[in-house]
């Protein structure tokens, strides 16, 4: 079993996920969202940080998984985003964590089946996957359903490079 933190980025609301997967049994440990909103910007950003390495700290996660910054119309939101995510990266990594990358479309795609899903989907897909008594909120299943997306990715490529060094 690999311990996994996924982060759903936001720069008022960054939701986390943390699960225990194999790549085929998934079992849920905590998830909930960092909520700075209150804070002028450059403060949000370093209570981004302070909440994801003191939620390293408290569960020993062994890889962090992000959803990538994507641009719809306002750049200046997809920027508050991208350093937003910065900050989450960089407390993964100043803790020595490997931190893996996927676009909200992959993100959909391995948790509900289709890349188009919406918000409403991912959530009952969440809390079907791993169990859950009831539906987390957006931001929280978004972070889950980061963590379920890594694993099932990660144990997918862990299976390809098992078959390629069979056939060497």
């Amino acid at each position: 079993m690999t311990r996994i933190l996924g982060i759903d980025p936001g720069s008022r609301i960054t939701g986390y996920g943390l699960i225990d997967s194999d790549g085929v049994r998934s079992r849920h440990l905590d998830n909930g969202c960092l909520r700075v909103h209150e804070a002028e910007f450059p403060a949000r950003l370093g209570r981004i940080f302070a909440g994801v390495a003191a939620l390293i700290e408290d569960y020993g996660p062994e890889e962090l998984a992000i959803e990538q910054v994507f641009v719809s119309k306002n750049v200046a939101s997809a920027m508050k985003l991208g350093q937003a995510r910065g900050a989450a990266i960089c407390a993964a990594v100043t803790r020595g964590l490997p931190v893996h990358e996927y676009s909200p479309r992959s993100i959909k795609q391995a948790v509900v089946g289709t890349g188009g899903a919406d918000k409403t989907q991912v959530q009952h897909m969440v809390r079907m996957l791993l169990n859950l008594d009831s539906e987390p909120a957006s931001d929280a299943a978004d972070a889950l359903a980061v963590a379920l997306a890594h694993a099932h990715t990660r144990a997918t490529n862990q299976r390809l490079a098992q078959a390629a060094g069979w056939r060497r």
